[in-house]
């Protein structure tokens, strides 16, 4: 909607649990900033607004929802939440207000057997989950981890289409005669150039603008 035809990819492997925790008490050590990473090349930075997002948690059974006792004082909002599921939509909703979130939890993690690499941290259990400290003896393969991933329409493409839109601007395509015989012509070309700009404008949000971006757009 709006123009907005590009997401960016988000991902927590293995997402940050520990063992006989419940999710509601994983997301409340993370108020102030959301426990996965951007995947994409462009420079890590924090990302306070989304526009629209989908977020899918794999390998917290609904079980563990909340360790909260039901005759106890909820500790926060999201333990008095009645699922995983609304745990984790309501940490979303509170940590990007006014966004459209989707949020799905399923129960079944994602394997590590062989050959998946085994470039864990030993402070993972077997089933992926963080430990406290390091066992005294060398733990067992991790065979499998809990992952969250997200797909997320946010102002941090604006940096990511524009920096984009800069490199191919330095190309010389005319150097480029394979890429000419393949049927591009140089003004579609430059109108698409024109296109990417355009699409890095709909992530504008008037909210700490990057000065240094418009003026090497301008050169």
């Amino acid at each position: 909607f709006s123009g907005l035809q590009v997401v960016a990819a988000w991902a927590s492997v293995p997402f940050p649990a520990l063992p006989g925790c419940s999710l509601a008490d994983t997301l409340c050590a993370y108020q102030q900033d959301v426990p996965w990473k951007l995947l994409s090349s462009w420079r890590e930075q924090k990302v306070s607004c989304c526009f629209a997002q989908s977020v899918v948690l794999r390998g917290i059974g609904k079980e563990s929802s909340s360790s909260q006792h039901p005759a106890k004082q909820p500790q926060s909002a999201l333990h008095s939440c009645g699922s995983t599921e609304q745990v984790l939509q309501h940490y979303l909703h509170s940590m990007f207000p006014g966004a459209l979130s989707t949020a799905h939890v399923l129960q079944q993690p994602c394997s590590t057997l062989p050959p998946y690499p085994q470039f864990f941290s030993p402070l993972l259990t077997r089933e992926g989950f963080l430990q406290d400290t390091p066992p005294s003896h060398p733990s067992a393969a991790v065979e499998s981890v809990p992952v969250l991933a997200a797909l997320q329409s946010s102002p941090v493409l604006q940096g990511l289409l524009r920096s984009l839109h800069r490199d191919l601007q330095k190309l010389n395509v005319r150097r480029w005669f394979s890429f000419f015989s393949a049927g591009v012509e140089q003004d579609n070309f430059q109108e698409a150039l024109e296109e990417l700009r355009t699409l890095s404008q709909c992530y504008e949000t008037g909210l700490g603008a990057d000065e240094s971006e418009d003026e090497a757009d301008s050169d």
